[in-house]
């Protein structure tokens, strides 16, 4: 090799060297699932299907980041922590898990099939944080506005918001994460069986219309 080209070799090497070694260096973090304490059941299964479709969500629920409100309307996350999933799908995959152990609705889908249903269970998540209140108290909230469509049509059926706040004895991420398990649990409870219940009652609308 000439010296000119061992030259720009080393030249090359070297910029090379010197731009890695300002890159960021990525902050290492734990990934936590959803924790789910709902038992299994057997039921006799009901005569209609149910795709569940991911929340709408803002930029800031969004993404994979824990959030977190320290004071007023100020938004941050937990350092070094994630969930494995973005929020949106998290509850989503909640709630055909919570639909599956309830046992009732046994012809479910997700979104991500595109699978064609009777009804379809869709909505916002407008809340999935911990909270600080005054005092320094601390709670898990999950805010879900639901609405229940017709699959043939696309018309909404009915809607209804959920809300749960879970008081934590801890503040420590493990406790603030078993927090949000036991909130998506009593969410999970109350949207199935509002889901059921519409469901049922539209179901025996269909069913005196053709008679």
């Amino acid at each position: 090799m000439k010296p000119s080209m061992r030259l720009l070799a080393l030249a090359a090497a070297l910029s090379l060297a010197s731009a890695c070694s300002i890159l960021p260096k990525t902050e290492p973090f734990d990934l936590y699932r959803l924790p789910v304490n709902q038992p299994s059941r057997t039921a006799a299964p009901l005569d209609w299907s149910l795709r569940l479709n991911k929340p709408l969500a803002s930029e800031v629920l969004a993404g994979p980041r824990i959030a977190v409100i320290p004071q007023g309307d100020v938004v941050s996350s937990y350092k070094g922590a994630r969930w494995s999933d973005a929020a949106p799908v998290l509850l989503r995959n909640r709630l055909l898990d919570g639909f599956q152990r309830d046992g009732q609705v046994q012809r479910l889908s997700a979104d991500d099939s595109n699978l064609q249903a009777d009804y379809e269970l869709a909505g916002e998540l407008q809340a999935f944080q911990s909270e600080y209140r005054p005092g320094g108290a601390v709670e898990v909230v999950i805010r879900y506005d639901a609405r229940l469509v017709q699959g043939r049509t696309q018309r909404i059926l009915a809607s209804k918001r959920f809300e749960i706040r879970q008081p934590l004895a801890d503040k420590q991420v493990s406790a603030v994460v078993a927090g949000f398990g036991q909130a998506s649990d009593q969410l999970v409870g109350q949207v199935v069986g509002w889901t059921i219940g519409k469901a049922n009652q539209a179901q025996l609308k269909v069913q005196a219309k053709n008679q």
